[in-house]
Order: C-alpha cells, then sequence, then structure tokens
C-alpha cells in the first residue's frame, strides 16, 4: 500500500521545502517511486515572486512533483485567494485528489503551506484537517490492531522559540488522534550555540517524538547529485 508522509512546519520559513526535499531524496535512495504534492502555493506572482515550492524539490530530490493551486500574493492560502478573486478547493477535494494518485507511487509527500493551522481552503480547512482525513481514511484492520500508511513530520527550527512552537503543533495533531512520525530540524547551523544544542536534546524530551532528521543550513544550495548523496545521512 501506498506510504503518505504529510510535510507541515511550526511556522513560516523553518526549512520544511528543503526537509520534504531530504525526505523525498532518502525514498528513492531506497528504490521507491516518489511524488511530492504541494496542494496550494502562495507568494507566486507580482514583480519578485517566490520561487515554487515544488521547483525547489525537483531541482534537489529529481522526483516528480504536482502543485495543485499557485496564488500571486505571499499570504495565507485563504486570504491570498480572497484578494485575487478566485476559488480554490476545499480540503475534502485536495483529499480525494491525492487519493486518485497513490496507485502510482510507492511514497506520496504532501507538503503544507506554513504552519498546520494556515487555512488552505476558504470553508476554513488546514493543513490539519487534510492530514486527519488522509489518516482515517488510509487506516486499516491488520489483525487485531489499526494501522496507517498515513505519517506526518513536524519541520522545526534549531533556536529559541522552537520547544514551544514544536509541542504546540504536537499537541494540535494529538488532539485530532494523528500522532506524528517524527520531528525534522530543518536548519542547523554550522556552528550551533547552547540554545541550539539544548533544543536538540529537549525537543523529543517535552514532546515524545523523535528527531529523525537534522538538515544542516544551506543545504538547498546543493547541486543535485551532493543532495541525493548526502539527504540520506542526515536521518536517525
Amino acid at each position: 500500500m501506498t506510504r503518505v508522509v504529510v510535510v507541515t512546519g511550526t511556522d513560516t520559513g523553518v526549512g520544511k521545502t528543503v526537509a520534504t526535499a531530504a525526505l523525498a531524496a532518502r525514498e528513492v535512495a531506497a528504490g521507491h517511486r516518489v511524488l511530492v504534492v504541494k496542494p496550494v502555493q502562495t507568494g507566486v506572482g507580482g514583480d519578485h515572486p517566490d520561487p515554487h515550492d515544488i521547483a525547489t524539490i525537483e531541482g534537489l530530490a529529481g522526483v516528480e512533483v504536482l502543485e495543485f493551486v499557485a496564488l500571486d500574493e505571499p499570504l495565507a492560502p485563504d486570504t491570498a485567494a480572497r484578494r485575487q478573486g478566485v476559488a480554490i478547493p476545499t480540503v475534502r477535494e485536495h483529499v480525494a485528489r491525492i487519493r486518485e494518485l497513490l496507485p502510482s507511487y510507492d511514497v506520496v509527500l504532501v507538503e503544507g503551506a506554513g504552519g498546520l493551522l494556515v487555512r488552505v481552503d476558504a470553508e476554513g480547512g488546514t493543513l490539519l484537517d487534510i492530514a486527519r482525513d488522509l489518516t482515517f481514511a488510509l487506516r486499516r484492520r491488520v489483525g487485531e490492531t489499526i494501522s496507517s500508511p498515513v505519517g506526518v513530520v513536524v519541520v522545526c527550527r534549531a533556536g529559541l522559540g522552537t520547544l514551544n512552537h514544536t509541542e504546540l503543533t504536537v499537541t494540535a495533531l494529538r488532539a485530532c488522534q494523528v500522532e506524528p512520525a517524527g520531528l525534522v530540524i530543518g536548519s542547523w547551523p554550522a556552528t550551533p550555540g547552547l540554545a541550539e544544542e539544548c533544543n536538540r536534546t529537549d525537543l523529543p524530551r517535552i514532546t515524545g517524538v523523535p528527531v529523525i532528521a537534522v538538515i544542516p543550513e544551506k543545504s538547498g544550495t546543493l547541486p543535485q547529485p551532493d543532495f541525493l548523496a548526502n539527504a540520506p545521512t542526515w536521518f536517525a
């Protein structure tokens, strides 16, 4: 059965896109067919557009990518869509489309926009709703236990503030009966300070979720061959 990994962040700018590329590269190294889906991308219009996250991921990991919606202004998706005067799909429609894609791949990575509770549709739906709906839709009974091929990875900062933001994100997931699969520190400094070193130890202690990867800063600037070679070594 196809595995789905939903990648969220504790905030915007925490290294979520490079972390998604690293997760994809690890799956490629394992010989898996990988697709990365970005349900909603914002900030790609105007005089100084942001790069599309899927283009960054494709360039780093060399995997297939798919973007459902692209919006001009660098705002929350529901706000950007409202200001642009366009309709965007609901969470239910996003989930249905993702499920249609599953049979063609071994692993499908779903990268969110911003943090877990950023609204991705006009009805108040969030990435948390996408993760929850996919989890419950794809759960299956194996013997006496319930298993799910859906995992949620939380990308977090290394520095001050990350303990609070990460615990809030993990708590929100658990409130919807979605247990995070792991934490990824999205940008680890070349010379970490006391806060970073302590946080690396404290993140799994306070959340009960393991740190599964630590990604060195500026990894997103690596050429694709170097990124593919190094990415699997960043995982525990």
